[in-house]
């Protein structure tokens, strides 16, 4: 089931929560709202489910393929919802709360008992938990009563499946394997679903497509390594992950900060370069095109990478980089060692508020 959005705006009060935005999602598709606090993702996520109605003016729509449910209240928008604090029903055991949607429809509409039975035995086999089906939601973990939420949402069969922080209230690890197993039971049911998140991580590994928001707007829409490689404005590019930033003044293609300095092909003035921790090369001596000095002030092993923190004079703030463990090795990296920073490639924005990313990224300079 597609849905469609077309000039839907919010406003509480005088504050304005959602600019009119347009978006569509395809049949099938896994499309994740990301944003700050603020940004709006929970907003229109609700007035996709209904449970907000869009401003008046403009008169935006909603459809759901091709029926319009902009004034459809949310008990007959045929929606599935995920809560991030699962909402289960303390006092029903696993199965009356994933068969509880079923049990209460009205009856010309209810399947029998039996259909129920199968069912709500056949979304636990899903789920995973078909030996937990006479459990209570204190008796499982965290991880296992979001999964009976999620069967439970899908138990009266949505045209539409919508999660609002769907991991939010797991541990890093739980919700690494939850992620994971949904994407899993996405591609195997193939279900349109929304689902909201501030974690740019979860966004990038769960989603078809990306809807990043921020003060109410849609800043860009891609699919994860469109936006990481080709951000649409500044916003996009800090939001999604960890940015060095390197700001001083160009003089005859070189861009100096202190004692530091740097080879630029871009015109004379004050300058501000933005840099990814994997973009960062870490040498013993300077290159000819790049001399800047720094020191490691701290080391954490993270998996397949060593992030290394690094200070210096003309630093505002500390620098991130990422190596590979034989290069850790072979440089012998410890706290307080003086090496040098060298950009493989660089990032400009000219207008820091909102101006697309610039012909001058730089190739790599090592």
């Amino acid at each position: 089931m597609s849905i469609r959005l077309h000039n839907v705006a919010k406003h509480f009060g005088r504050t304005c929560a959602l600019e009119p935005v347009n978006l569509d999602i395809r049949d099938g598709e896994l499309v994740g709202l990301l944003g700050p606090s603020g940004s709006g993702k929970t907003t229109l996520l609700r007035i996709i489910a209904g449970l907000e109605n869009a401003d008046r003016e403009p008169a935006g729509r909603i459809l759901f393929g091709e029926r319009d449910v902009t004034h459809v209240h949310v008990r007959d928008r045929r929606i599935g919802f995920v809560f991030q604090h699962y909402a289960l029903f303390r006092h029903m055991t696993v199965y009356d709360n994933v068969a509880f949607g079923l049990t209460v429809m009205p009856r010309k509409h209810r399947p029998t008992s039996g259909e129920i039975r199968a069912r709500v035995h056949r979304l636990l086999e899903m789920v995973q938990l078909e030996n937990f089906a006479k459990r209570y939601p204190a008796q499982l973990s965290g991880g296992q009563q979001q999964r009976v939420s999620l069967a439970r949402a899908l138990a009266l069969r949505p045209d539409v499946l919508l999660l609002d922080e769907p991991f939010g209230a797991l541990d890093a690890k739980v919700r690494q394997d939850l992620r994971r197993w949904l994407r899993h039971l996405h591609d195997e049911l193939n279900f349109t679903s929304v689902f909201v998140t501030h974690d740019q991580e979860e966004a990038l590994e769960l989603s078809d497509r990306v809807v990043v928001m921020s003060n109410g707007r849609i800043e860009q829409i891609d699919t994860p390594d469109a936006l990481y490689r080709a951000p649409a404005n500044r916003f996009v590019f800090e939001f999604l992950g960890d940015v060095n930033h390197l700001e001083g003044e160009v003089r005859g293609g070189t861009l100096t900060c202190g004692d530091a300095h740097l080879s630029v092909a871009l015109p004379d003035g004050p300058e501000e370069l933005l840099l990814r921790p994997h973009e960062v090369k870490l040498a013993t001596a300077p290159t000819r095109e790049a001399h800047l000095p720094v020191t490691v002030t701290a080391i954490s092993p993270v998996g397949a990478e060593v992030r290394v923190e690094l200070a210096a004079d003309w630093l505002s703030e500390p620098w991130l980089a990422t190596v590979r463990h034989a290069d850790f090795e072979q440089l012998n990296l410890t706290r307080g060692q003086r090496l040098f920073a060298v950009p493989r490639r660089w990032h400009r924005f000219p207008d820091p508020a909102r101006q697309a990313l610039a012909p001058e990224t730089a190739a790599a300079l090592s």
